[in-house]
């Protein structure tokens, strides 16, 4: 078996719009493709019947994120962030300079953040919030020195 590279990362989206304000303005991640996915390979690979699907490719740090857009047969699950310890994928981590800047722009963008879970871990010189995109999905920050995390 020979895997070539690492592809993307999907994300369902409620709204495309508001997703790219929260992906793109806020967290800086560039568009590089977008497709309108219909028809029966499409219904077949992902399950879905009367498939009408916007995607948006964004790249950041030679990381792809793919928004998926259902316009039909639209999208599932209530946006309130998942418990970490749920099954899959549980988070997005970025490194960032200042925390308090980053949370304070994401918020603009459509961002909530989970004030609760704000924590300082000195033995690193560390400082971590979530925050999650307007659909519920965790963004981990970090602000710390040096190459840890």
């Amino acid at each position: 078996m020979a895997i070539k590279r690492f592809s993307h990362v999907g994300l369902c989206v409620s709204d495309l719009d508001r997703s790219l304000a929260f992906y793109r303005d806020g967290l800086g991640f560039a568009e590089v493709a977008r497709l309108d996915v219909s028809g029966e390979a499409a219904e077949t690979l992902l399950g879905l019947s009367d498939l009408d699907l916007r995607v948006v490719f964004l790249e950041r740090d030679g990381v792809r994120i793919e928004l998926l857009h259902y316009a039909s047969p639209g999208n599932r699950g209530s946006g309130e962030p998942r418990p970490m310890n749920a099954l899959g994928l549980t988070h997005l981590s970025l490194r960032v300079d200042d925390l308090d800047e980053t949370v304070a722009a994401l918020e603009r963008a459509g961002g909530r953040v989970l004030r609760a879970t704000r924590a300082r871990n000195e033995t690193i010189e560390s400082s971590a919030v979530f925050v999650t995109d307007p659909d519920g999905t965790r963004i981990e920050l970090i602000e710390a020195r040096g190459a840890a995390l």
